[in-house]
């Protein structure tokens, strides 16, 4: 396994078992806290203007513990700072009645209107990520309050109100922050939507947990680039490597009036580095391909069973088959032959929908192609004809999708969740909003292809070709079309491998 330090994602369960074993491993409760309350402190300091009076938002759980720190550790920095409560401090226990204690300004009832100052930093230290009920009563009052004011909103862990496992909010109210302030490791709740969006900027504090008790938490779930070693390892070349090393990916074109797809996921296989790619074409498709492609070879074809004569040259190691291939019968022929072939599948698009009403029978045939050959790569339409709707966070779902399919499954999106069948997952954190364009999805599938082409597994290729789709998209910035991505990709590349 590559080097993942400091891109696990933890759940609330499992941060609660880090905090647990990081105790039973000699560290203080009271010192994390303390710690945890002096990292919402420095934020703080760095989020308001010198000299800022300060509004710390406290609840009645360790997470009101921290604010308490932070409080008291602010107010020793020369800040005026008020303390409001949502329960009065004797009805603390544990590690936050203690933090209570040592700060000696006043507490406030949970009403704003007896607020003696305007504050220049909020600090929402109200509840924590396990949050399991709607904000209601005082402390609803006094969270939509808060958010009425034009003062920016530090959040301590996640924002109240929101769910740091599934980034969902709980119920309909929710701390809108300006930044938010973690311990240790981030949640998935921090980079799925809308937590990703409510959180603002994410900072993650050591606050003292030993990394040694992620051996015994064994996480699962990734921060996409959490394998940028291994792809930049397994992309290098040496003077002496031929093009039928680095893989041939098909890519297969839809009919006449639908073929600008396939050249798009084309030309992204080959800028992926893939040595050789073939536009296998419907022979009516022909002319207007071969008018268009240069470095990349066209291959007429009769659809549907001419593809298996296509990909009976073992050289052939990767199909991508989808972008504009029509949802028809013969797409699903075709998608048939390709994964009894031998060689890696790429599914995207239409080679999904055309198997709404018969789901199952694409599953047994992927699973008969064997663990890893096959991606798919659906948006939230596609995946939900193909998985109809299955519960729980768009993680959940992923990860259900690729355990019942058998295949790796990238459900897109600007939180692109990519799940292997064995669980592992990533959730993607770079794609900026101007990837939001069409023909942007069949470039990707074309990245993936060419990764697969290469010999990467499916989830190493699905999780390089979703994290390099965002980066090239950051390098070219607004105003980006489909096109524009391949040909941005060698310089995101160059400096992955260091050239």
């Amino acid at each position: 396994m590559a080097e993942t330090s400091g891109l696990e994602l933890l759940t609330t369960a499992e941060m609660g078992q880090a905090d647990r074993l990081a105790v039973a491993a000699g560290v203080a409760s009271l010192t994390l806290m303390e710690n945890a309350g002096r990292a919402v402190a420095d934020e703080a300091q760095r989020l308001a203007l010198p000299g800022a009076d300060v509004l710390v938002l406290a609840g009645p759980g360790n997470n009101g513990g921290d604010g308490y720190v932070a409080a008291r550790l602010l107010a020793e920095r020369g800040h005026a700072v008020e303390v409001v409560c949502t329960v009065p401090r004797d009805a603390l226990r544990g590690d936050a009645a203690e933090m209570a204690r040592r700060w000696d300004g006043p507490v406030l009832e949970a009403v704003p209107d007896r607020l003696t100052r305007r504050p220049g930093v909020i600090i929402d230290a109200l509840f924590g990520a396990g949050l399991a009920r709607p904000i209601a009563g005082a402390a609803g009052d006094l969270l939509a309050w808060a958010n009425a004011t034009a003062a920016p909103m530090l959040a301590v862990d996640v924002p109240s109100g929101l769910d740091g496992t599934t980034g969902e909010v709980v119920g309909g109210l929710v701390a809108r922050a300006t930044r938010t302030v973690t311990f240790f490791r981030r949640k998935p709740g921090h980079l799925l939507f809308p937590g990703r969006r409510l959180c603002g900027e994410v900072i993650v504090a050591d606050i003292g947990i030993p990394a040694s008790v992620l051996s015994d938490i064994a996480p699962r779930t990734f921060v996409n680039g959490h394998l940028r070693a291994l792809w930049a390892n397994a992309l290098r070349r040496t003077c002496d490597d031929h093009k039928y090393e680095r893989g041939h990916a098909v890519v297969v074109s839809g009919p006449a009036e639908c073929t600008g797809a396939a050249r798009l996921g084309a030309r992204g296989a080959l800028r992926a580095g893939a040595g050789l790619v073939t536009v296998a074409s419907p022979r009516a498709a022909f002319p207007v391909n071969a008018a268009h492609l240069t470095a990349i070879m066209v291959m007429p074809f009769e659809v549907p069973h001419g593809l298996a004569r296509i990909l009976a040259d073992p050289r052939k190691n990767a199909l991508l088959i989808g972008p504009g291939a029509g949802v028809t019968p013969q797409t699903r022929e075709m998608v048939e032959i390709g994964l009894a072939a031998g060689c890696t599948v790429v599914l995207d698009a239409d080679a999904l929908t055309c198997f709404a009403e018969a789901p199952d029978a694409l599953f047994t045939r992927i699973r008969a192609a064997g663990a890893g050959q096959v991606v798919l790569t659906p948006h939230e339409g596609e995946f939900k004809r193909l998985f109809g709707d299955l519960p729980g966070s768009k993680l959940e779902r992923a990860r259900r999708a690729a355990a019942r399919s058998g295949a790796v499954v990238v459900l897109k999106g600007p939180d692109s969740v990519i799940a292997a069948p064995d669980g592992e997952a990533a959730i993607n954190d770079n794609a900026p909003p101007w990837l939001a364009t069409a023909g942007s999805g069949d470039v990707l599938a074309g990245f993936i292809a060419g990764l697969l082409a290469q010999r990467l597994s499916g989830f190493n290729a699905a999780c390089a070709g979703v994290w390099l789709h965002g980066a090239v998209a950051n390098a070219f910035g607004p105003g980006l079309i489909a096109e524009d991505l391949p040909e941005r990709l060698p310089g995101v590349l160059a400096t992955l491998i260091g050239h």
